[in-house]
């Protein structure tokens, strides 16, 4: 089952199963995220909560008891507001001057999989847990995974709570939708003068 799975997928092998040896794989369940169309910051939160092991009755923040994370169409993952343009991500090559930044826009078309790692990474805490949490977190950009022999669970996200518009933006809106149909009404009798006009000549 293992040699099928793996024979199926496409992707790069090497990296996928990289660090696997250095992890106590028993009583490890396997959670299996679906990016398409989630919010990243979201997503990156409910992620680092089951790689700490916080969904367990048995967190200790000392202790390395978090499970197995699988990601999933990485390249389908969504931002809100003007991040997509706007969010920038910095590094320094070490040389003189060298400082180096690539847009999220940028990084996505580059490779959408380390958007979502240093979401989640950056969300873990600095200490020596760390790294072993890391290697917990596999993602892939597409839909395949070379893990179809593990007792993989599917992971349901809780349900967004859309926060009720404030009475301002609400008035704005009602506004701005009566204007934008008074204008069509506008249009619509200049489009009518204008055939009566044609007819009479």
């Amino acid at each position: 089952m293992a040699s099928q799975a793996a024979a199926t997928f496409k992707g790069n092998m090497k990296k996928a199963v990289a660090g696997l040896r250095r992890i106590n794989l028993d009583g490890l369940r396997w959670k299996v995220f679906d990016a398409k169309g989630q919010v990243l910051g979201r997503l990156a939160s409910q992620i680092s909560t089951v790689i700490q092991g916080k969904d367990k009755p048995t967190y200790a923040p000392n202790r390395d008891d978090g499970d197995m994370c699988i990601v999933l169409n990485a390249k389908d993952i969504c931002v809100t507001g003007r991040k997509l343009t706007d969010k920038v991500y910095h590094w320094h090559t070490g040389y003189v001057g060298h400082l180096r930044e690539r847009t999220l826009k940028d990084q996505m078309a580059k490779d959408p999989t380390e958007v979502i790692r240093k979401a989640v990474l950056r969300m873990l805490p600095k200490n020596k847990l760390r790294d072993d949490r890391d290697r917990k977190l596999r993602i892939f950009a597409d839909g395949e995974h070379p893990f179809g022999d593990k007792p993989l669970e599917p992971y349901l996200m809780p349900p967004r709570k859309v926060r009720e518009m404030r009475p301002r933006t609400r008035r704005a809106l009602v506004r701005a939708q009566i204007k934008a149909e008074s204008q069509d009404d506008k249009d619509s009798r200049k489009g009518r003068k204008k055939d009566r006009v044609e007819v009479n000549v």
